[in-house]
C-alpha cells in the first residue's frame, strides 16, 4: 500500500541529523507493515499531481498553525476537501489533526490555558492512552459529523474519526522520549514555560503506547483503503 506522507513541518536543525524530520519518524513508526511511503515537502508546495497518486494519506506536525497565513495552507485545505470527498483514508496528527478539521468546517485556536507538553494521558472511549503532547493550538469545535473518540480535562477533542476514512489526532504517536527531551531543551527554550518544560523531560521517562498507535494506524490506513 502507498502512503503519502504530507509533510508541514521540520525537525529542529539541531535535532535533525539524528531523528530526521517528522515524515522520516512516521516511516520509522510504520515500518515493516507493508507500507511504501513517498514524502511530500508541503512547505516548499511540493503537493501530489493527483488524490489517486497513493492509497493512503498521513499530515505531519508543524510549528505552524493551521489559521495562519501561509500560501501553502490554502491548497492543502482543497486537498483535504478532495481526499475526504473521495473517502480516501487519511491520517492527520497535531497540526495534521487541526488543518483536517479545519478545512471541513471545524475551527482552531490558540488555546488560551496554554500549552501542552510531554507524556499525557489521553481518555480514549474509557481507556488511557499514554502518548507525547506537544502543542498550544485545539480543535476547539470539530467538524459535522465528527466524532470524539480521545480527551483530556484540557483537550476536549484530542482525537476524532469521521466516516471510516479520517482519523486525526492531536498528540504525537511517533515521537520517542529522545526526540521529545530534544525538543524541550532546543525549540521550547523561551517558548514554553521552564516549568512545564522540565516536567515534559521527566514525563519523558515514562513509557508511551507507540506500538499500540502503530497497530491502530496500519489498521485504520488498510481497513479505510478497503471500505473507501
Amino acid at each position: 500500500m502507498k502512503i503519502g506522507i504530507l509533510q508541514t513541518g521540520k525537525s529542529p536543525e539541531q535535532l535533525a541529523p539524528t531523528f530526521g524530520d517528522y515524515g522520516n519518524m512516521f516511516e520509522r513508526m510504520l515500518d515493516g507493515r507493508g507500507f511504501k511511503f513517498r514524502i511530500y515537502d508541503i512547505l516548499e508546495n511540493e503537493f501530489p499531481a493527483s488524490i489517486t497518486e497513493q492509497d493512503g494519506w498521513i499530515i505531519t506536525g508543524s510549528r505552524f498553525g493551521a489559521y495562519e497565513d501561509h500560501d501553502w495552507i490554502p491548497p492543502l485545505e482543497s486537498l483535504i476537501r478532495d481526499l475526504h470527498a473521495a473517502k480516501s483514508p487519511m491520517i492527520g496528527v497535531c497540526f495534521g489533526h487541526q488543518i483536517i478539521a479545519q478545512a471541513l468546517g471545524g475551527k482552531v485556536e490558540k488555546y488560551a490555558a496554554g500549552w501542552s507538553v510531554g507524556r499525557v494521558e489521553y481518555n480514549a472511549n474509557g481507556k488511557k492512552l499514554p502518548l507525547f503532547a506537544w502543542h498550544q493550538d485545539q480543535v476547539i469545535t470539530p467538524p459535522k459529523n465528527a466524532k470524539t473518540v480521545a480527551s483530556t480535562e484540557f483537550c476536549a477533542h484530542a482525537a476524532l474519526t469521521i466516516g471510516n476514512h479520517i482519523y486525526t489526532i492531536q498528540p504525537h504517536p511517533e515521537f520517542d522520549a529522545d526526540f521529545v527531551t530534544g525538543l524541550a531543551n532546543t525549540r521550547a527554550k523561551g517558548i514554553v514555560p521552564d516549568p512545564q518544560r522540565l516536567a515534559a523531560i521527566e514525563s519523558a521517562k515514562s513509557p508511551v503506547a507507540t506500538a499500540y498507535m502503530a497497530d491502530h494506524f496500519e489498521k485504520f490506513l488498510k481497513q479505510g483503503q478497503a471500505n473507501g
